[in-house]
């Protein structure tokens, strides 16, 4: 894979591949994204960034593991679950923090919420 290098405004050099070396070799470019954070251009213009996920370094800075979480729920590509243990909250906390984000915590309509709440009020008289 011929690497590209992109200077930061630090001075420092990132590492960068274009999108059809991402294509034709994902696999390499996330061996190098464990690394170091890989820049991947698109027509010589940056597109996104690839950073392993248990870089410690990067996902320590402050509030950086909440706002990924926050993103990828409300995207619906995790579960309230998953994006609480992605942020370190407990699920309630994650949910309260969505809420304050403005992120709905309960999805669907107002009916299959009524529904919801039929059923478990029957289930409760159940027990």
């Amino acid at each position: 894979m011929a690497l590209h290098y992109v200077p930061t405004c630090k001075g420092n050099v990132m590492k960068a591949v274009n999108v059809r070396q991402l294509k034709n070799n994902p696999s390499e470019a996330l061996r190098m994204a464990r690394k170091q954070p890989l820049v991947v251009m698109n027509r010589d213009q940056p597109e996104a960034v690839l950073f392993h996920l248990d870089d410690e370094k990067l996902l320590g800075e402050s509030g950086l593991r909440t706002a990924l979480a926050l993103a990828l729920y409300k995207e619906e590509t995790l579960s309230v679950g998953r994006a609480a243990k992605l942020a370190d909250m407990s699920p309630a906390e994650f949910m309260q923090c969505a809420s304050r984000h403005g992120i709905a915590t309960f999805r669907g309509t107002a009916r299959s919420t009524r529904e919801d709440a039929r059923t478990l009020d029957e289930w409760l008289k159940k027990k």
